[in-house]
């Protein structure tokens, strides 16, 4: 069993940038997906690292601007968001799975309870 806490969330100007973190709790490898919840919208994954070789996807909705990275301890994982966008507030999820990768919400199986995210002038 694994559990994840995120932090990091707040609010910020259109064109600034943020950092949030996500805290794995437990053993094993695992890969690590950032899921967000616009409001009144589905979930949309936005990027995710492989647990097995470091692949990395992003949505074409934030690629080169947010980055997902695995710190050298590996058990925290950050997405650096740069340029953000008001279309990129919503709640951001952390979600881990045993195996593969990929955007899909249905195939993690560990959630964290999100942490929310504001960019408004």
């Amino acid at each position: 069993q694994v559990q994840l806490v995120e932090s990091g969330g707040g609010s910020v100007q259109p064109g600034g940038s943020m950092r949030l973190s996500c805290t794995i709790r437990g053993s094993g490898y695992y890969s690590i997906g950032w899921i967000r919840q616009a409001p009144g919208k589905q979930r949309e994954g936005v990027s995710c690292i492989a647990a097995a070789n470091d692949n990395t996807y992003y949505s074409d909705s934030v690629v080169g601007r947010f980055t997902i990275i695995r710190d050298s301890r590996g058990n925290t994982i950050h997405l650096q968001m740069n340029n953000l966008k008001p279309e990129d507030t919503g709640v951001y999820y952390c979600a881990a799975r045993p195996s593969g990768m990929g955007p899909h919400s249905k195939d993690y199986a560990y959630w964290g309870l999100g942490t929310r995210v504001t960019v408004s002038s």
